[in-house]
């Protein structure tokens, strides 16, 4: 995700001009299409309250004024398919930094619904927009192998406003649903977090493959460290409660944090409780190498000792990108090709910007994802 970390190469502003108004959405919004609603899940205490309006129309980004923190702001990550080929609009202007390249549209696989269990190893993607969703469906499809989407559900929009869109896109892809992105945790209580992740779960329940209770959850960012341990503990809970399937993400910051204390694995084993620690379905790792002085870690060691500390689940990469255009196809095939033999490890990646860079699927880089994970 996006946000005001250590370093700021991953801040994302996207600007929208209303009737005399400049606003700024940053952060974990994109944009639920077709929302005009605010909603605040009971979150109004003290400094930590976000108060926001949304205001857009269909297919339409999302517009917010917010002020957080008290900070006066305007300023807010089956079976063998049939095929045919389309061309799909472009869905607009796209982020800064995202790649302009455009081919021939890829072909379009016709999958029916794709059944569970999710394939290994996983192919995940992000989406922080929800806006053209035609495009984006169309983009999902033209991967080579079923992808597994997470979206990112907005701050201050409640869970019906993301019904019509997690339905097609369930159509063609699995779904991970980020419940709250992690530069917005801090702005709702524990009651408002929890309230949030109540309202979509019953809403999204039967379309929402993977619930992700913590986004980047070691982040120094996130505010009161207990507040943080209860919102990603009582989320885990509703969500075990219901049957579903919990994942966790990581925030890597070995060698590129202030406090010591949130480093991924002192976080993880003081504050994680034990229930988590043996009953979470996916632990994730959110790297983002324009963060950390271009780290490349020894991941093979990194997800041996993850493996260690969570021994049920399945481990992998949770979120990836850079805002850099002449880097993202190198990134993308880095990651998407790795091949670290540790058990439990299933992929992932999640890349961040993938709305922006592969949606409509005439840019590029579909073409050099699809080439990525061949070699899978």
């Amino acid at each position: 995700m996006p946000h005001l970390s250590i370093h700021s190469t991953r801040l994302r502003i996207v600007f929208a001009l209303l009737p005399a108004v400049l606003v700024v959405a940053c952060g974990g919004g994109g944009d639920a299409s077709q929302v005009s609603s605010s909603v605040s899940y009971a979150d109004t205490t003290g400094s930590a309250a976000l108060l926001a309006t949304t205001s857009l129309a269909a297919d339409s980004g999302l517009a917010s004024t917010a002020t957080i923190d008290g900070i006066g702001s305007t300023a807010t990550k089956t079976s063998a398919p049939s095929t045919t080929s389309t061309t799909v609009p472009d869905a607009g202007s796209t982020t800064a930094g995202a790649d302009s390249g455009t081919l021939a549209a890829l072909t379009v696989f016709n999958r029916a619904r794709p059944a569970l269990p999710i394939p290994l190893p996983m192919v995940g993607v992000t989406t922080d927009s929800i806006s053209n969703v035609s495009a984006i469906v169309a983009s999902l499809n033209s991967i080579k192998k079923v992808p597994t989407t997470r979206i990112v559900f907005d701050e201050n929009v409640p869970a019906s406003e993301y019904r019509d869109a997690t339905v097609k896109i369930r159509n063609v892809s699995y779904v991970m649903g980020e419940i709250l992105d992690s530069f917005y945790v801090r702005t709702l209580s524990v009651q408002g977090y929890l309230n949030r992740t109540k309202d979509y779960l019953n809403t999204l329940g039967d379309v929402v493959d993977i619930w992700e209770v913590g986004n980047e959850i070691n982040g120094e960012w996130l505010g009161k460290n207990s507040d943080v341990v209860a919102k990603m503990s009582g989320a885990y809970d509703l969500v075990k409660s219901q049957g579903k399937t919990a994942e966790l993400t990581l925030y890597y910051n070995k060698g590129c944090f202030d406090k010591p204390a949130n480093e991924m694995f002192a976080w993880a084993k003081a504050n994680i409780p034990e229930r988590m620690k043996t009953g979470l379905d996916y632990v994730l790792v959110s790297y983002y190498e324009d963060d950390c002085n271009g780290l490349q870690p020894d991941w093979p060691a990194v997800f041996k000792q993850l493996a260690t500390l969570f021994p049920n689940s399945k481990i992998g990469f949770g979120e990836v990108g850079t805002t850099k255009s002449a880097k993202k196809a190198e990134y993308i095939t880095r990651y998407y090709s790795k091949k670290i033999s540790v058990p439990n490890y299933v992929g992932g990646y999640f890349w961040w910007y993938f709305k922006q860079d592969m949606v409509p699927n005439t840019k590029t880089l579909l073409s050099t994802l699809n080439s990525a994970i061949s070699t899978q």
